[in-house]
């Protein structure tokens, strides 16, 4: 099985990586590295450098996770996947090329970067892999649920439509206890300035529910959920890990299993359509 995987996922990678859409991906790759870490410049600090490298990382992983799950549902490949004893390996290969190909175009920029870069120590250096490979397979698997590979009825939009929602929800704990009740009493202003009264007084009303509702707390026990991106930043700015920061990079993997989990039982589950 492992052998099954390896070869597919190498395959994969390869088709891309030697496709228009790979060079692309190397050209946006050098392009990154010229804007955010020019050379003539040089990078200001280590934190500077470990956030951006690690913000690339999701960003490409992402978007080869896309180009490789659509080039897994063309039609030609098809004799592929019908010859696994199971579909679960399809995705695994596909998740393993993308989190491959990603990671090796962020360690180009990594690599580049560190011309005229900052001095990495060994503890810094140490630090870097968990974050960066964890961020990178979290990406991978959202962008495995934004294809179609695996997507099922509503459930891209379910998946995006709660992660925007808890989004909110964050932004609204990270300010004042309050943060509801003002946004209403902006639409409110905003709608009696187009003398649209009546949807003025219901956000007037809403402002004034919002003010005695519960949903701070709901927003707080929401942002819960941001916790180890909040935790990895603060532990990069402040040059080590707490205990508890320590664990950040776990919690990541911790999601990406669960979203892999729902993957395979949305692609075990639903019926394939090939594009030719």
């Amino acid at each position: 099985m492992i052998r099954r995987i390896l070869i597919l996922a190498g395959y994969y990678s390869k088709r891309v990586f030697f496709s228009l859409t790979g060079l692309l991906l190397v050209i946006l790759s050098l392009v990154y590295w010229a804007v955010f870490f020019p050379p003539g410049q040089g990078t200001p600090d280590v934190e500077n450098y470990v956030i951006l490298i690690g913000a690339w990382g999701a960003a490409v992983t992402f978007l080869v996770t896309l180009a490789i799950s659509g080039r897994a549902l063309r039609l030609e490949n098809y004799s592929l996947l019908v010859r696994l004893p199971s579909r679960v390996e399809y995705l695994v290969a596909v998740l393993l090329g993308s989190f491959t190909l990603g990671t090796l175009l962020q360690l180009l920029v990594a690599g580049l970067a560190l011309i005229r870069g900052p001095e990495i120590t060994a503890t810094q250096l140490l630090a870097i892999p968990p974050v960066w490979l964890s961020v990178n397979q979290l990406a991978a698997m959202l962008a495995v649920h934004a294809s179609d590979l695996v997507t099922a009825g509503w459930s891209r939009v379910v998946l995006f439509g709660f992660i925007a929602i808890a989004l909110v929800l964050n932004s609204a704990a990270s300010g004042s206890s309050s943060w509801f009740a003002e946004r209403f009493v902006d639409l409110a202003e905003l709608t009696a300035r187009f003398n649209l009264m009546w949807f003025s007084d219901i956000f007037v009303s809403l402002a004034s529910w919002a003010n005695q509702s519960p949903l701070t707390m709901v927003a707080q026990a929401v942002s819960m959920i941001f916790w180890p991106f909040r935790a990895i930043s603060e532990a990069i700015f402040n040059g080590r890990f707490t205990p508890s920061q320590a664990l950040a990079p776990a919690v990541l993997v911790l999601y990406g299993t669960i979203l892999f989990l729902i993957a395979s039982t949305l692609l075990s589950g639903k019926d394939l359509e090939f594009m030719e």
